[in-house]
């Protein structure tokens, strides 16, 4: 029967922390099963390089009535993993939640809650973040940014703990962007969205596995992905440093005029040229990040490919039963 929730949980290397994820987030949705929410979890497997596919599997066998495995034949990205369990769920409610037990399953029932009262999104604002003092203060100073740019009003983007209603869910699988950020682009489908603080732990095992250069990434992404004010800016910057430099220019043939040839100001002018260089550099890499967008999406090429997916074989009576 088609379930009320569905988790989808990305997995990636996490071989270490699955038993602890398994102890405490059935117990949390059984609780809830009592309650009349019936559910699914799905997982999906990012190409895990260690033997967390085989837990996975065992996993399975040990609860088919609630669980499916969702695998990759690769890695391709935590928001990839979450678009192909998008395609798997089949429930009204949909919640996403990292593996790592930073979210604490027990919280899924408060979002629940908020989404019977009408709600077709649900955000979650972690209460007292339990990462590094460098990390929280990047994020911040990136959701400021980022609110800037894209006027996505997401308090909390770098947190996975997420309700969707299927409506959000359905028009996100009707997409077939190679790029993008699943929250951003859920916000933007949602007729009535709004947050919820929940509590956040420390990993339970294992490492993160974003690097300062995957969040730069995730960044871009978001921000090229979802506005083209980025562009706007630096059209902008690009006139006013023309208006400066024609100044610039007309002060020097002026000066070359009235006083001769001058040696005083090489390294000025020097200094002004690289600074000029450097804006044109960064100009060319900000429109390599648009033009690099539509590369990768006029190729077609599939976002991801599912090696195979485990779940349990309804039989109907059209099968003879």
């Amino acid at each position: 029967m088609k379930p009320e929730l569905s988790v989808v949980i990305p997995v990636y290397n996490e071989e270490a922390g699955l038993a602890k994820l398994f102890a405490r987030l059935y117990p949390a949705l059984d609780k809830l099963a009592e309650r009349g929410v019936s559910y699914e979890v799905v997982f999906v497997n990012d190409g895990s390089r260690d033997n967390t596919p085989l837990i996975l599997a065992d996993q399975f066998r040990v609860r088919p009535d609630v669980t499916r495995v969702v695998l990759f034949n690769g890695n391709y990205g935590q928001h990839m993993a979450i678009l192909a369990g998008f395609k798997a769920t089949r429930g009204d409610i949909v919640v996403t939640l990292d593996a790592d037990l930073q979210n604490p399953p027990e919280e899924i029932g408060a979002l629940v809650d908020k989404m019977r009262e009408g709600y077709d999104y649900v955000g979650s604002i972690r209460r007292k973040r339990q990462d590094s003092a460098w990390r929280t203060y990047a994020s911040k100073a990136m959701n400021r940014l980022r609110e800037k740019i894209t006027r996505i009003k997401i308090t909390d983007q770098g947190n996975m703990l997420r309700a969707y209603g299927r409506n959000v869910i359905d028009l996100i699988n009707q997409c077939s962007e190679v790029n993008t950020f699943v929250p951003a682009l859920a916000y933007t489908f949602s007729r009535k969205p709004t947050e919820i603080t929940v509590e956040h732990e420390e990993r339970a095992a294992g490492e993160s596995k974003y690097s300062l250069y995957s969040l730069i990434r995730l960044n871009f992404d978001l921000m090229t992905g979802f506005s083209i004010m980025p562009l706007q800016w630096f059209s902008m910057l690009g006139m006013a440093l023309s208006l400066l430099s024609g100044g610039l220019v007309a002060l020097l043939l002026i000066r070359r005029f009235a006083f001769g040839a001058e040696a005083e100001g090489l390294f000025t002018l020097f200094a002004i040229a690289f600074f000029l260089m450097g804006v044109i550099l960064f100009g060319i890499g900000l429109l390599g990040e648009y033009v690099g967008r539509i590369y990768q999406q006029v190729r077609g090429r599939p976002r991801f490919v599912v090696q195979t997916i485990l779940e349990r074989q309804e039989l109907t009576e059209k099968d003879g039963v």
